[in-house]
């Protein structure tokens, strides 16, 4: 079993700056891409960013500039390092794994619970 485990969300001001942690326990054997979504209230869950196991990162271009995404493949982690943020950043931030689990036949897609970011104007 793989669990994505999200933390870092809150409440900022308008301009501040949060960082957004995911990690991925469990069966994990192998890991393909991971990133993160979001879903504002009434709104269709969209892509923000994602990065593969090798190769270039890929960002919506409502966040270009001000969100940059990492991750440290050691500890099966990505992070979300959230600057200027504003207003219509908020969502429901979702941590997003295309991943390989032991006692699999292939890749799949996991998700963790989501984490509330709010920004106050």
């Amino acid at each position: 079993q793989v669990q994505l485990v999200e933390s870092g969300g809150g409440l900022v001001q308008a301009g501040g700056s949060l960082r957004l942690s995911c990690a991925a326990s469990g069966s994990v054997f192998s890991i393909n891409t991971m990133g993160w979504y979001r879903q504002a209230p009434g709104k269709q869950r969209e892509l923000v960013a994602t990065i593969p196991s090798t190769g270039s990162t890929n960002y919506a271009d409502s966040v270009k500039g001000r969100f940059t995404i990492s991750r440290d493949n050691a500890k099966n982690t990505v992070y979300l390092q959230m600057n200027s943020l504003k207003p219509e950043d908020t969502a429901v931030y979702y941590c997003h794994a295309l991943l390989f689990a032991r006692g699999t036949l292939g890749t799949q897609v996991y998700w963790g619970q989501g984490t509330q970011v709010t920004v106050s104007s």
